[in-house]
């Protein structure tokens, strides 16, 4: 029995699993761990040692596997090794369309768990303005965000490209990642004292929440199933969310009594007037927009 201590990232256990294959080391003679500090194996790479030709490993299982690592069960790396056997050298090679199959159907919810996640990392983090780069224009922002997953290096070519005018970075307990307007790099994850506190930004977002909400659209339980009660404390709206609910049957009923609703003014808010005066514009100038 071999026991492999990786690095918790796919690209370590891929580089692992292919010398395994090449050795032609069955599932059942390895014992995977991603665990700082213990003891185990590094696979020899010397060429000497390689008993056979790299077999070609399917691309699904491959996109598979890279979101499955970003999953906290131990049992990933063994379940994706046995997985990947059976693909190559067990010649199962059309495993992977076999829904019923124990180790199939265990990796396809891992890897719905972790698309979830990174579903919720997309909507949920809200960046927080920190500052601005004299020497570029560019202004920094700052986000906090708890994962139940490893996602971050999974779900930042999202954030990079829809915020790609604006350097930012996303801390979250078990990695964080930066973006400079160039490249995205990844440090080691922080404490939550390490983010910033309420800004100017967190009023856009209670005001923005506000105008959006439509009590007569009210659903409690699908609300809550699509933002869940574990991310509000990170969310600036959620302070808004109990008062919208108690108030929406009556907002509902002010509605069906009102013919026409005037429109509502431009928000007060400091960080949109800084953005008008950039753009030359009045308070004025966006109320008659």
């Amino acid at each position: 029995m071999r026991t492999i201590v990786i690095q918790p990232l796919f690209e370590d256990w891929r580089e692992q699993a292919r010398e395994l294959l090449l050795q032609r080391v069955s599932p059942d003679q390895v014992l995977w761990s991603d665990q700082p500090g213990e003891s185990g194996l590094f696979i020899d790479t010397n060429e000497n040692v390689r008993r056979s030709v790299a077999p070609k490993v399917p691309t699904a299982f491959l996109d598979i596997a890279r979101s499955v690592a970003a999953h906290r069960a131990p049992r990933r790396w063994s379940v994706l090794y046995c997985a990947l056997w059976r693909l190559t050298l067990g010649g199962e090679r059309h495993l992977l369309a076999v829904a019923t199959d124990a180790d199939v159907r265990q990796l396809a919810q891992w890897n719905k768990a972790v698309g979830r996640d990174i579903h919720k990392m997309h909507a949920f983090v809200r960046f927080r303005l920190v500052g601005k780069d004299e020497s570029t224009g560019r202004e920094q922002f700052v986000a906090w965000f708890e994962p139940e997953h490893c996602i971050v290096r999974l779900a930042a070519v999202f954030f990079e490209r829809r915020f790609a005018g604006m350097d930012w970075s996303i801390l979250t307990p078990d990695e964080c990642a930066h973006w400079n307007g160039i490249a995205v790099q990844f440090t080691p994850g922080v404490p939550r004292r390490a983010a910033p506190d309420d800004d100017a930004l967190d009023d856009l977002w209670r005001t923005y929440y506000r105008s959006i909400f439509n009590p007569a659209r009210l659903k409690v339980r699908a609300m809550q199933s699509e933002m869940p009660k574990k991310y509000w404390k990170n969310l600036p709206e959620s302070e808004t969310i109990a008062d919208l609910i108690a108030r929406s049957k009556g907002r509902v009923e002010t509605m069906l009594r009102t013919e026409e609703l005037p429109a509502m003014p431009a928000p007060k808010n400091a960080y949109l007037d800084s953005l008008r005066e950039m753009n030359g514009q009045t308070p004025d100038d966006a109320n008659q927009q």
